[in-house]
């Protein structure tokens, strides 16, 4: 009988952006979770772009529910809806306590790929298709900030 010590976590939501997205808003967010996230062992990627921030947290489960909670509590975006959550045997983001993708500079074949538009709209397709959006902007290295 094995005793498995850790229980890691993936969970993927969407969110909109309340006010008009600033560089500055948006570095605050990035500089806050990479602070959070290193001392809580979790690692992930945020995308964002036209209003709109995909993101995908990993870690312990106790830590990332933490987390999401906090996350949907935060008055400076709304309709936070989660897309996938799962168990995982191990991170697909642990080289980032924060990584990030400025979503107004991909090229829109990428998006495409996913999409029946250039315009990500994660409201509008599953979990499955946003992770594989990320996985290939990983391929692509289009994932910067690297932690």
């Amino acid at each position: 009988f094995l005793k498995v010590d850790a229980m890691l976590v993936r969970l993927l939501y969407v969110s909109r952006s309340v006010h008009p997205e600033t560089p500055e808003q948006t570095e605050s967010i990035l500089a806050s979770s990479r602070e959070h996230n290193l001392s809580n062992g979790i690692t992930g990627v945020l995308c964002y772009g036209g209003g709109i921030y995909l993101q995908a947290i990993e870690g312990g489960r106790n830590q990332v529910n933490a987390l999401y909670t906090h996350i949907v509590k935060d008055p400076r975006h709304k309709d936070v809806v989660v897309l996938a959550y799962e168990e995982i045997t191990e991170r697909r983001f642990g080289g980032w306590t924060m990584g990030q993708v400025r979503l107004d500079k991909l090229n829109p074949s990428i998006v495409l790929k996913y999409s029946e538009t250039p315009e990500l709209d994660p409201y509008g397709v599953s979990g499955n298709v946003s992770f594989a959006l990320l996985e290939e902007l990983m391929a692509t290295a289009s994932i910067i900030g690297r932690a």
